[in-house]
């Protein structure tokens, strides 16, 4: 019967380990999460210790942080997959100016305390794949149609944080880096009107 138990049981670990396994964590939603847990931790504690940066202001960092990762994984791949020198050139463009406002947005939010998520969130993920399945024309289409949804929502967002950021580094950073946003989606705009 003991035997039988410990069988039971170990099978049971075995199911729950596999099942926490496939069901891996949203980086986007994990850094949240931690953001939000350093902020109910900072509220709690008394003292002279410092308060981390406001609940909206993380979570700019955070979708800042996982938008500018996705074009550049975008960008990476419209280099590759591409055949279009436009829309190559674009993806170049992508990859050095998201990946030198990840370094910037990275040093504040170190200086910040401002957990960060490692990749993109499952959604943007999702995006990449979808891309990467597609060639030719039909890549180029959906990438600069893609560049422009994404880059209104992320003008958006910065022109918000430019404004309203409670943090100054990060109200400096989406100050500086709104109009590079809008260039961004400007030139997918003049890349998608060529087609018409």
């Amino acid at each position: 019967m003991k035997k039988l138990s410990f069988i039971a049981i170990a099978c049971l670990g075995l199911f729950i380990f596999q099942s926490c396994q496939d069901s891996s964590p949203d980086s986007i939603d994990s850094a949240k999460e931690s953001n939000d847990v350093k902020q109910d931790s900072a509220e709690k504690t008394s003292g002279a210790e410092a308060v981390p940066v406001s609940e909206a202001d993380s979570k700019f960092a955070v979708e800042a942080a996982g938008a500018g990762m996705t074009e550049v994984q975008l960008g990476e791949l419209a280099q590759q997959k591409s055949s279009n020198k436009k829309v190559k050139a674009f993806g170049e463009m992508m990859v050095k100016d998201h990946t030198a406002a990840g370094d910037e947005l990275k040093a504040i939010a170190s200086s910040n305390n401002i957990t960060l998520p490692p990749s993109p969130g499952e959604d943007q993920l999702d995006h990449i794949k979808k891309l990467s399945a597609k060639s030719g024309k039909e890549f180029d289409k959906d990438y600069i149609g893609m560049m422009v949804k994404d880059h209104k929502k992320v003008a958006d967002a910065f022109e918000k944080a430019s404004k309203d950021a409670k943090n100054p580094q990060l109200q400096a950073f989406a100050t500086k880096t709104l109009p590079i946003v809008k260039s961004h989606l400007d030139s997918a705009k003049a890349i998608q009107d060529s087609w018409k």
